[in-house]
């Protein structure tokens, strides 16, 4: 079995932040009626980036920040939580832009000796990713109609986000 290496230090530190934290009580629907979805990349931290705090937004990190793998969190957001906006984030030096679809499916074969038939929905420009998703989302019937979307590429190297027309 392996062993957690960070869990003691993850442990201590959230004793610290418990000791601290003020931000309890706070309703379920985020106070901006904004939902962002963004990458999972460590080099991202989307709340500090937008300067919103416990309670304003509500975040959806996959690999890659794909709206097509953020849509069950959306309905969710938007139908039983009130958020009337949606902002797409994809980012710089993103590692969804290193490997195709069938070269993971052979890596998963070959590691752990299964079949996968996932889609990972790579791509080759980051701009382009969130224009296409962009528009997923409109063209989504499981999106309030009307609703403002608007995308973005989060620099990695100078924490700017670059917002598209």
């Amino acid at each position: 079995m392996a062993d957690f290496q960070n869990l003691g230090e993850f442990s201590k530190n959230n004793e610290a932040y418990v000791a601290g934290f003020a931000s309890g009580g706070k309703p379920m629907p985020p106070a901006r009626k904004a939902l962002l979805i963004t990458c999972m990349d460590a080099r991202i931290h989307p709340e500090k980036a937008l300067g919103v705090d416990i309670g304003d937004i509500h975040t959806v990190r996959n690999a890659g920040g794909r709206a097509v793998d953020a849509l069950r969190s959306v309905t969710i957001s938007q139908q039983l939580l009130g958020t009337t906006e949606i902002y797409v984030v994809h980012h710089t030096d993103c590692g969804m832009v290193t490997f195709s679809t069938p070269q993971l499916q052979s890596i998963v074969k070959e590691k752990l000796g299964h079949e996968d038939h996932t889609h990972y929905h790579e791509f080759s420009d980051s701009e382009q990713s969130v224009r296409d998703d962009i528009k997923l989302l409109r063209e989504s019937p499981l999106v309030i109609p009307g609703t403002p979307i608007k995308g973005g590429i989060y620099d990695v190297n100078t924490g700017k986000i670059t917002w598209l027309d």
